[in-house]
């Protein structure tokens, strides 16, 4: 589960991570009284769980409790990448001299846990590791010695590395005490005042939720689709293409966004619209329920379902996409590409070649139903 920022600011002010003053508002009134409060420069941050609110007019930096109550106004209600903003944090601006990277993460690779640090902050780290890697550095952490703060302290300057090793082991602490599986401080900014993490990112475990103290909104949790789609127990995130997906196991569907990314970038679509993992099942009611939600999204222009029968046999998922497209009536308007293989892969194509339904186009193998769908996309604009 990720975090709102005002959510982490919050865990990292509990274990001590030095943060800017500041609180959560969720109408503009409040943001002025907030503002009037803190006194001084205060900077508005929209708290939707995606990148990019500053280029999408986000955050905003102003003086007076006036103007906060103008940056709220303007703020609240937008729509940042499918996010819409329902709360604001307000918290007093701070004098940057230098803007730094700090996170802790799982090591899938290495088994183990790893401390990223770096002194290019304030940026996409990922265009950092792509094109500074030296830039970069990683230190790993054994769990039961836990961290070696002078080593990840050593990646900063010789001025602030007593200061950076004290806040790597509070967010170490974080890291371990909350459950996560990501920690993040980007930037970790020096200061008139000393080191501040002035933005954060967390990302708990879901599978510690049981012993879970700490209440996080789960309600507003992703977008308006991923709540939707979490409702009807599907599991679904909301990515930023034009090309729906859907597909049994989640392994699979990671495979399918990978091609469809690459057909995507030949034919000049956007790429994949979605995870949508409908598991080992294939009912009519799933797949209109997936449909419903893939469909619901504007930025969608086709569809690929990709399916390998095992358990669940081709034939029933054939069958229950095109009662599902009976069911849905004129509300599909998409073309479905579809592939299906695996356990009785032929009965399942015919049932969807005598369907005929002008909306499907069978397609054999991966990469082609990948190309098709990205070609339908780009037909559609």
């Amino acid at each position: 589960m990720d975090l709102f920022e005002h959510e982490a600011r919050d865990l990292f002010e509990k274990h001590g991570v030095p943060v800017p003053r500041g609180r959560v508002a969720a109408d503009p009134a409040a943001a002025r009284s907030l503002a009037a409060e803190l006194g001084g420069p205060v900077v508005i941050k929209a708290q939707v769980k995606t990148g990019g609110r500053g280029k999408a007019g986000g955050v905003r930096v102003v003086h007076t409790a006036d103007d906060a109550e103008q940056a709220a106004d303007d703020i609240l209600g937008m729509d940042i990448k499918g996010h819409t903003v329902h709360r604001v944090l307000v918290t007093e601006a701070s004098e940057i001299a230098d803007e730094y990277y700090l996170s802790f993460l799982l090591d899938r690779a290495g088994r183990t846990f790893l401390a990223m640090a770096s002194t290019e902050g304030g940026m996409e780290i990922e265009e950092v590791a792509a094109t500074r890697p030296d830039a970069l550095v990683r230190v790993p952490v054994d769990p039961l010695a836990g961290v070696d703060s002078a080593a990840v302290a050593a990646a900063f300057p010789a001025d602030v590395r007593g200061e950076v090793a004290g806040v790597v082991e509070k967010l170490w602490d974080v890291f371990v005490t909350e459950d996560c599986t990501l920690v993040e401080v980007n930037p970790l900014a020096s200061t008139s005042t000393g080191i501040v993490a002035l933005d954060g990112k967390i990302t708990l475990d879901d599978n510690a939720a049981f012993r879970r103290s700490a209440s996080f909104d789960e309600a507003s949790d992703g977008s308006p689709l991923e709540r939707e789609a979490r409702s009807l127990g599907l599991n679904y995130v909301k990515l930023d293409g034009d090309i729906g997906v859907i597909g049994n196991g989640a392994g699979l569907v990671m495979s399918t966004l990978d091609v469809v990314a690459a057909a995507a970038a030949e034919a000049g679509a956007r790429g994949p619209a979605n995870f949508l993992d409908i598991g080992g099942g294939a009912s009519a009611q799933v797949m209109v329920d997936g449909l419903t939600v893939i469909l619901g999204d504007a930025q969608v222009r086709s569809v690929f379902v990709n399916v390998f029968g095992g358990i669940t046999a081709c034939d029933p998922v054939a069958t229950g996409i095109v009662r599902s497209l009976e069911i849905l009536g004129a509300r599909a308007t998409k073309p479905l590409v579809v592939r299906l293989d695996g356990n009785n892969v032929a009965e399942g194509r015919r049932i969807l070649a005598e369907a005929a339904h002008p909306l499907v186009t069978v397609v054999a193998t991966m990469d082609d139903a990948a190309r098709e769908a990205a070609k339908l996309a780009i037909a559609e604009v």
